[in-house]
């Protein structure tokens, strides 16, 4: 295979072409990287040049071009002439006709505002296309290899602090793996290039240059061709000689993925964040403190377990750690003059590093399992408040935490002995919440409960987490890697400024996840920020309303204004909002837990309806769980549906209701299924197979029909 500069594009006949034609001089680097990539896509090559379709030039300008080419501002606006003008030029080689090529050309039209976009989106970046927007910017002239050889060695000799930082919120980890797909996707088009060309050339010949069938070993001299091919590619769309140099003499300034170790804790971050909210957009509450800047290097420098990397005084043990973050090694050198962004790196590898090898805690029988990894997200996403360990144990042995507690700091003794002793029942009576713990309880958690001491004891080794007695938690350093490294796997982490940018809706919206003191110390940050008015905190009652009327699976009423209780809004401002038609009930019943005098009739009967709803649908719930519970005592494994579950609760709370309802049973029913569909699905469920009454039941079926028609309306 003789290696070229390009491919059998057509493109030197067709740049002539427009010049006579046009009087037009397009861009060599775009003209080429367009063609390039729509022959490699597949595109017929009869008229001499690669033929476009709609389909392939959405494909081209909005995937390929925003990650392979970089260009200045008069190459992109090159774009739409220069397929416009391939248009005209198959046109005029009689393969498209009149109708074909208009529809081509508003095919261009309508891709170009999104191809401009997706050049300019910081998340297309790779390596490459950085260091040729960097050179760019400095004025280097990018088809010189020996300018862009002088260039990198002056940035590389660049002290990191005066580097030009990733523009928001990419990470090293971003474009070391976005170049690494890129690479491999442009290897498998030029494989599938020359898969097509080895079957059926194009009659103006193989766009690829001959194979070395002649080779000792084909295979092999194939793929060190077509990796050559990309690379000269790359380099003609980026800078000369540029992908040689980034994974030759400079591969330092381009990690790939197996340089960033912290990058496989972000992808488990993400995971469980997924498993606990399925969306990456949900955020965690920040932590309450993080370090400064310059306090990072020394606090990653008093750990002990980087401080023994860095001072190769280290077992076998710790040589894969050491190994995988390279310390002793190339981050040395961050480890002695980093800037604070690379020692937080640094310091997210050797947490990551150190959790992957930690075997996972396994309760008896297999019962829970959790690894490292859970351990650290489940922290963050508390807040970065203190658990303990008790606690966590018995939590995932389903022994019951009070709901309350669930979230709660664990108190931070002042001192306690290195090995960890599992609170007496007395304490664990206070921990859980659930008084009357015995010696039988604490011996059964012992075992694990030391199992998962041990692992929290490794993990503090690399600065990143504490253990005082039962309770563990992140220390300052481990909540700002832990942000960084949740950051890095895409998910919602602001930071304390980021949260009080917020407005109510944003703040609304975020809080119903969080930890409810945590939610309450928000809202009333928010309300504080805006002078503490009734007109403030007005605006989150505001938008609760409105996220639940948008939303009725957003949050029950009764958590949102336990927060807001918690937060301290003030009774003024809960009697403005009795009128809600949505939340005017669940302001009326805090009302009247403060002590106040509230008729019934000041709220709407729909408000009323949103409370009602949502205490009926607890009432299944505690009834369908201490159903469950006696099915699992009777050995009794299967999965009862909500039809199966015995109302024992739910009927007279309904009955109860229906009684004060104007309009009695049936019109209840109807205001139920109003206000919440959603919900209320499996409490008419409920009614409609064992209410006694045969009319309400009846009734109850024709409402959940009818609810059900709503919910499949608007999805």
């Amino acid at each position: 295979m003789t290696r070229t500069n390009a491919l059998n594009t057509g493109r030197d006949d067709f740049l002539t072409w427009v010049s006579r034609e046009r009087g037009a001089a397009l861009p060599v680097r775009t003209t080429d990287a367009v063609l390039t990539m729509l022959a490699l896509r597949g595109a017929e090559r009869r008229a001499g040049v690669p033929e476009p379709t709609p389909q392939l030039v959405r494909q081209v300008l909005h995937e390929d071009l925003p990650q392979l080419l970089y260009a200045g501002d008069e190459e992109l606006d090159a774009v739409p002439v220069l397929l416009t003008a391939l248009a005209d030029r198959v046109r005029a080689a009689g393969r498209l006709n009149a109708k074909r090529h208009a529809k081509l050309v508003a095919a261009v039209e309508e891709a170009v505002p999104e191809f401009r976009r997706a050049m300019a989106d910081p998340l297309n970046l790779t390596w490459p296309r950085w260091y040729a927007s960097l050179m760019s910017a400095d004025g280097v002239d990018r088809d010189d290899a020996d300018a862009v050889r002088a260039w990198l060695d002056t940035h590389e000799s660049t002290p990191h602090a005066d580097r030009p930082a990733l523009p928001e919120p990419l990470h090293r980890s971003d474009l070391a793996d976005r170049t690494f797909s890129v690479r491999a996707r442009l290897a498998e088009a030029l494989l599938e290039a020359f898969a097509r060309d080895t079957s059926a050339a194009s009659p103006p010949g193989p766009l690829l240059p001959a194979p070395p069938l002649d080779a000792d070993r084909p295979d092999d001299a194939l793929t060190g061709e077509l990796d050559h091919i990309a690379a000269e590619l790359t380099d003609r769309w980026t800078a000369a000689g540029l992908e040689g140099a980034l994974t030759g003499r400079h591969a330092s300034l381009a990690p790939g993925p197996e340089a960033v170790p912290h990058a496989s804790l972000a992808d488990h971050m993400l995971d469980e964040h997924l498993d606990y909210y399925g969306d990456s957009a949900v955020p965690l509450p920040p932590p309450a403190a993080v370090p400064a800047p310059d306090e990072i290097q020394g606090l990653l420098h008093a750990a002990p377990l980087p401080a023994a990397l860095a001072s190769g005084t280290f077992d076998d043990e710790l040589r894969e750690v050491s190994e995988r973050c390279g310390l002793p090694g190339p981050a040395s050198d961050v480890w002695t003059e980093g800037t604070p962004q690379e020692l937080l790196e640094l310091a997210a590898d050797l947490l990551a590093a150190q959790a992957e090898r930690l075997p996972p805690v396994t309760g008896p029988d297999d019962a829970y399992s959790f690894d490292a990894a859970h351990l650290l997200y489940s922290l963050y996403e508390r807040g970065s408040t203190p658990d303990s360990v008790a606690r966590k144990i018995c939590d995932a042995k389903d022994d019951g935490v009070a709901p309350e507690l669930e979230d709660a700091p664990a108190p931070v003794p002042g001192s306690a002995p290195a090995a960890y002793e599992t609170p007496s029942p007395e304490e664990l009576s206070a921990l859980l919440g659930m008084p009357g713990r015995t010696e039988e309880d604490r011996a059964e958690i012992d075992a694990p409960a030391k199992g998962l001491a041990a692992v929290v004891d490794q993990l503090a080794r690399t600065g990143c987490v504490f253990r005082t007695g039962d309770t563990y938690g992140l220390t300052p350093l481990g909540a700002a890697v832990m942000r960084h490294v949740i950051t890095v796997g895409h998910v919602a982490a602001p930071d304390q400024e980021t949260v009080a940018g917020w407005d109510a809706a944003q703040t609304v919206a975020a809080v119903r996840h969080w930890p409810t003191q945590l939610a309450a110390s928000a809202l009333a940050a928010f309300a504080d920020r805006h002078g503490g008015t009734d007109q403030a905190w007005g605006e989150l009652l505001s938008a609760v309303a409105a996220a639940r009327s948008e939303d009725a699976n957003a949050a029950r009423t009764a958590e949102y204004f336990a927060q807001l209780d918690r937060a301290g809004v003030p009774t003024t401002a809960l009697r403005a909002a009795l009128g809600d038609p949505v939340t005017g009930a669940a302001a009326r019943r805090l009302l009247l837990s403060r002590g106040e005098s509230v008729p019934e009739d000041a709220v709407p009967l729909g408000a009323r309806a949103t409370v009602l709803v949502e205490e009926l649908d607890q009432r299944w719930i505690d009834d369908m769980l201490v159903h469950v519970k006696r099915r699992d005592d009777s050995g009794d494994n299967g999965i009862p549906g909500p039809a199966d579950i015995p109302p024992t609760t739910l009927l007279p709370a309904f009955d109860t209701a229906a009684a004060a309802w104007p309009g009695g049973a049936t019109a209840l029913l109807s205001a139920l299924a109003t206000a919440d569909p959603a919900t209320s699905l499996r409490v008419l469920d409920s009614l409609h197979t064992h209410h006694p009454d045969r009319t309400v039941a009846a009734a109850a079926g024709r409402t959940r029909k009818s609810a059900q028609r709503t919910l499949s309306g608007r999805r």
